[in-house]
Formats: C-alpha cells, structure tokens, sequence
C-alpha cells in the first residue's frame, strides 16, 4: 500500500521541487518527510540521482557567473580558504584521538568538513581503504549536518545583517556539501549564490594536492578520485564571459540549473533516513558537530572582523 501511493507522492513532490514554489530548504525538508512515511522509489538509485542532477546543476549555474568577478573572489579568500583547511584538519586528529575514534574515521570527517564534504570523503576512502562502515558514518554525519545548515544559515545571515558577497564566502567554507552550499546561497540572494558557488568548487580543487598528500604518506592502495564535473563549471562559466551568451540563453539556462538543484535537494532529504544517522555513532556526530562548529564560527569571525 505504502509503494503503491508513494511513488505518485514521490513524483508530484518532485516535480513541486522543479517548480518556482518550492525553495531549496522545504524541498529538503519534504523529502526527509516523505522517507519517514514511504520507501523512496529509487531505491539504490537515488544516490546516482542525486549525484548527477548535482552535477548538471552546477555546470548549468556556471553559464551565469562572470569569470572575472568569480576569480576576483576566489583569490580575496584564498588565505582563509588554506588556513581553515589546515587548521580543521590538524583540529580533526586531535579531537578524534581524544574521542578514541579510529583514525580512518576522523580523518574522512576531517577531510569532508575540511573540504567539500561528500566528495572528499569518496576522494580519501580508496586511498585510506575505508571500511563501508567508516564511510557510512562519515556520510551520515555530513549529511545531518549538511541538513541544518541549510535550514539556519540564511536565517543566521539575515540576522547578522550579512552582505551577499559576506554570506556567499561563509556558506561555501563553513558548509560541507556543494548541494548545500548553493542551496543556502539561493535562498539567501542571486549574488550570494554566483560567490558561493565559485568559492565552493574552487576549493573542492583542494581535493587534488590533499589527496595525493595523503596517497605519499598514508595510502593503502586505490585510486584517487576528482570530481571532473568541477572542470565543466570553469569551462561554462569561461564560455559565458568571453563568448558572450544573449542574456535569454545564459539566463535560462541558470535558471533551469537552480530548479535542477531545488530537486536535488529534494532526493537529499528522501536520502537521510533516521538509521542512516544512528549508524554514525555519538563520538563520529560530536566531531563531525565540533569542527562544523570550529570552521563555522571561527571563518565567520574572520569574515566580519578581519
């Protein structure tokens, strides 16, 4: 009974995702309502969906980013870009040998917070040999975390009285995931979401030196993985500043983008069951809370008063 009305449910709430209606944050939220009640139609898939859409997403928001703006923030943050890494990285082994986890797991969630989430975490797991439950606790605990900064960030924000460029910086380095990232960025304003997305997948380029890093010291075999769709973003973005796309295409096509990742964000809450979290542990969930908090407040400060 509950598959028979859950995949029409499941369809109708997606299609709502794609729709001006229904913002990033309550698309979130209705797929994690939605799994609480009814199996997720995908099954499996869902992570492929989510995977893909999410790339597609973030190549088509590149056609609306001018290339010339999005190098000049990239480089204004670049100091606190290699200081927060290193910093929630060094942060990350000493709080996870004093909660007693294994250094497999703290250094995923380090990596993930450290970084850009998910991804880097499949980055490192090969390298390091990861177990599917050190992987599986790692993800939970970004993706729960992914999940509250994407409902508070804008509301923290606009409290703070935070300008576009300032909360477009501090969402691409304070939260793990991309999705999330432009997620909080879009409801927070058009500028905040060029500055944030840019921002993001500059830094998800870190992957590359830390993952051979840890592949020269720590490497127990495996290859090492880039998010190559990170290059289909610089490529667009490139092509939309010095080709010069009419303003309806490049426009539309932005558009399209960000209802693709409104979606996206919706097969994410389908994708975060209850299990999925208690999985994680509450030594893995207060490291991942401790440097989220660590990254969070101290880029923050930076960003307000350096």
């Amino acid at each position: 009974m509950k598959k028979q009305f859950g995949t029409p449910l499941f369809l109708i709430l997606l299609i709502l995702s794609l729709s001006p209606w229904i913002g990033p944050p309550l698309a979130m939220v209705l797929g994690f309502l939605f799994q609480l009640f009814f199996p997720n139609p995908l099954g499996a898939k869902n992570k492929d969906a989510i995977n893909w859409s999410l790339k597609s997403a973030v190549v088509g928001l590149g056609f609306g980013i001018n290339a010339n703006q999005a190098l000049a923030s990239s480089t204004e943050g670049l100091v606190l870009t290699v200081f927060s890494i290193a910093s929630t990285l060094l942060l990350g082994w000493i709080l996870g040998k004093a909660l007693k986890l294994n250094f497999t797991s703290s250094y995923l969630l380090s990596s993930g917070t450290a970084i850009c989430g998910g991804s880097a975490i499949a980055a490192m797991s090969p390298i390091l040999k990861a177990e599917e439950k050190d992987i599986s606790m790692a993800l939970g605990t970004v993706f729960l975390l992914n999940s509250v900064a994407l409902l508070i960030f804008p509301t923290i924000g606009t409290w703070l009285e935070l300008s576009q460029v300032d909360f477009g910086t501090w969402a691409a380095i304070a939260i793990h995931d991309t999705s999330s990232v432009v997620g909080a960025a879009s409801a927070y304003g058009e500028e905040a979401l060029e500055i944030a997305t840019t921002v993001k997948l500059v830094r998800a380029l870190w992957i590359i030196p830390l993952a051979l890093i840890t592949s020269l010291f720590l490497r127990k075999g495996g290859k090492i993985k880039f998010p190559y769709f990170i290059l289909l973003f610089l490529a667009a973005m490139i092509l939309n500043t010095f080709v010069g796309f009419p303003e309806a295409i490049s426009g539309g096509i932005s558009l399209i983008a960000r209802r693709i990742l409104t979606a996206t964000l919706f097969l994410v809450g389908a994708g975060i069951s209850i299990e999925k979290i208690k999985s994680a542990g509450w030594r893995a969930l207060l490291l991942g809370l401790l440097l989220w908090l660590f990254i969070g407040i101290g880029s923050l400060s930076a960003i307000l008063y350096i």
